[in-house]
């Protein structure tokens, strides 16, 4: 090899690299490629400028949810669909242009991956002009049809017999002509074998009598009703999409066909009949059909997914880890490891305001199932009448408002984990449902006789004793069995103090962060005081009392306000009626006063309100639920 030689293919490697390149510009097409995880637009030619109305330049300043960012629901579906099955279709997005119109386009992607990074490369047309070209050449088809079957015609009326078999009996279509009495002067080998006769055998028959006679259901079909002999009475082109055609064994099938008047000196003389069997096609549409069914069932599980991610991402956690080193907390680790990896049912509880809830979460990311969803219900918040349709789901009108199927929160969860929060407040006439698919793992949506499995761990949390619930017949005992397979205790605040310095640390950098205050700092005599505070409201009331006092304090110092009573004194010194009990250590007698008392003094604070703003479940840092649930149960309400 001489030294020009690699210059030379150099040279032939650019050229190459240019071409591709001009053809990716001038491609009438809309092309763009963009990076899913950036969200950015890598690349894009010419058309796709024009598509958008913006200059290169500036396209590839944009983020994709900028032009897509009214349909982002659709785009995530249809992104994450992409990047499993490797490409996609669909017509139902639509992107803002730079001008503020919205256009329709059809869209059509495959991924590419470049030096480890996922790419998706889109060919997008605007609908409105493809419809356009679409009836363009529709049109065009029709006007080539309608003169190649005209020239048909003619050459079965004007030929000789001979030119006439010779034509027809390669077509694959069955054909027969008619005169207008409505008796076959003509049949081709296809038509004949299709039905079933010999052509000789038809010839100068009522074609109608011999394969069209009846409905698909048996029927009488009338002659008079037949749209192949209305052709030769009217003089018109008349076809038939959803009817059959009869064998001469007695079998049918389906067909479409088209019967054309033939006209000769200004009068019908007969007409000319074109059909084609069309049951595999029919089988292709039925098995499209439930392929389509099962795709928009799958994108529906994915955008109740989606919702319910969304959801989640909106619902302020206290925190994200497990924070503490107390004994209780690594008991509840050790636990955790223990249980895990285990498809076990797990019964936490505890006090409100615990975490019971980042414990299941903990339990699910550490499982084998935390690929899959972790699905979370809270049941005090579900009415009983509708207990079925969320667990289960429901199908479009089984009752009134149901416009649409609907996945339960059993099946959002198949392969996961699902979560049933304050499962103590479910209602005693339903727990027996809840029973029966914890047990057998089978269950109906609400309106259907399809049984459907699922494969679900269940988490369940309670703040209640649901084994004194089960013995006085409040909560059935075989369900309270089946969720304590494998308890854990979350404990209050109270029974931890050593963890207050740390959880408060973790609260004031978190939600500095949030409120854009870094840099304030609690001071020991506050660390004394959290500690010596009962903390009726647990971990959520701490996480209160730290963005309180973010806001209320004016310098890098926290101002922390705490309330006085009996809820401040708990751990500090026993209420004399308990001289036996050790100094610190309250009776449950002395917990459920004390409780009692300290929501007395939340609801008079919040002034008898007890939810929105500044109302007694803010104040407590309670969910709604979980407080009218609470005032209830000690009479308070």
């Amino acid at each position: 090899m001489n030294a020009a030689e690699p210059d030379y293919l150099s040279g032939w490697a650019d050229m190459a690299y240019a071409s591709r390149h001009m053809v990716f510009e001038h491609c009438p097409e809309a092309i763009v490629q963009f990076d899913p995880v950036a969200n950015r637009f890598v690349d894009l030619n010419i058309a796709a400028c024009k598509l958008f109305g913006y200059p290169r330049q500036e396209m590839l300043e944009l983020t994709v949810t900028r032009l897509f960012g009214h349909q982002l629901a659709d785009l995530i579906v249809f992104t994450q669909a992409v990047i499993e099955e490797g490409k996609g279709w669909s017509d139902e997005l639509s992107c803002a242009c730079k001008s503020g119109e919205r256009i329709e386009v059809e869209v059509s992607a495959t991924c590419l991956r470049l030096k480890g990074t996922q790419y998706l490369i889109l060919v997008l047309r605007e609908r409105s002009a493809q419809r356009y070209f679409l009836d363009q050449a529709q049109t065009e088809r029709t006007m080539r049809g309608g003169l190649i079957e005209w020239r048909n015609i003619l050459n079965l009326f004007q030929e000789t017999e001979r030119d006439n078999q010779l034509l027809l009996s390669a077509v694959g279509d069955g054909i027969y002509s008619i005169d207008s009495e409505g008796l076959a002067t003509f049949v081709n080998p296809a038509a004949a074998r299709m039905l079933g006769w010999e052509p000789s055998e038809m010839i100068g028959k009522n074609i109608h009598r011999i394969h069209h006679h009846s409905h698909a259901d048996g029927s009488h079909y009338p002659v008079e009703d037949c749209p192949i002999y209305k052709a030769v009475h009217d003089g018109l082109i008349h076809e038939g999409r959803q009817e059959v055609f009869w064998r001469r064994d007695g079998s049918m099938f389906p067909v479409e066909f088209t019967s054309t008047p033939v006209i000769a000196d200004g009068r019908i003389v007969g007409s000319v009949v074109v059909f084609r069997d069309i049951t595999e096609r029919r089988s292709t549409e039925a098995q499209l059909h439930t392929a389509l069914t099962e795709l928009q069932e799958l994108k529906q599980r994915l955008e109740q997914q989606n919702a319910y991610l969304q959801e989640e991402i909106h619902i302020e956690h206290n925190y994200r880890e497990i924070v503490g080193q107390s004994e209780p907390i690594l008991k509840i680790v050790k636990q955790i490891d223990v249980v895990a990896p285990t498809d076990a049912s797990v019964l936490i509880h505890g006090e409100s305001g615990t975490g019971k809830e980042l414990i299941a979460r903990a339990i699910h990311q550490a499982s084998r199932r935390a690929q899959n969803p972790l699905i979370r219900v809270n049941c005090a918040a579900i009415p009983a009448e509708l207990f079925e349709s969320e667990f289960f789901g429901h199908v479009r009108g089984a009752f009134t408002g149901a416009l649409r199927d609907r996945v339960g929160r059993f099946e959002l969860a198949d392969g996961g984990t699902l979560f049933l929060d304050e499962i103590g407040e479910i209602p005693l006439e339903l727990q027996s449902k809840l029973l029966r698919v914890l047990q057998e793992g089978q269950f109906e949506r609400v309106g259907e006789e399809r049984t459907r499995r699922v494969d679900v761990r269940i988490v369940a949390a309670t703040n209640r004793d649901l084994r004194a619930e089960a013995e006085a017949k409040r909560f059935r005992e075989d369900l309270y069995f089946r969720l304590n397979v494998f308890p854990i205790h979350s404990p209050a605040l109270r029974e931890r103090p050593m963890d207050i310095p740390q959880l408060a640390a973790h609260f004031l950098k978190q939600v500095g962060q949030r409120l854009n205050m870094p840099g304030r700092r609690l001071r020991k005599s506050d660390i004394e005081r959290l500690q010596a505070y009962a903390w009726p409201g647990n971990i959520r009331e701490l996480q209160n009392v730290i963005e309180r006092a973010l806001i209320t304090s004016e310098g890098l110092d926290l101002r922390i306000d705490l309330p006085t009573g009996a809820a401040a004194r708990a751990v500090v010194a026993a209420e004399p009626e308990s001289p036996a009990a050790p100094a610190g250590i309250l009776t449950d007698a002395q917990l459920r006063q004390l409780e009692r008392d300290n929501l007395k003094a939340a609801l008079q604070a919040a002034g008898g309100r007890l939810f929105g703003k500044n109302g007694a479940a803010e104040l407590l840092g309670l969910k709604p639920t979980t407080l009218a649930s609470r005032l209830k149960r000690l009479d308070l309400g």
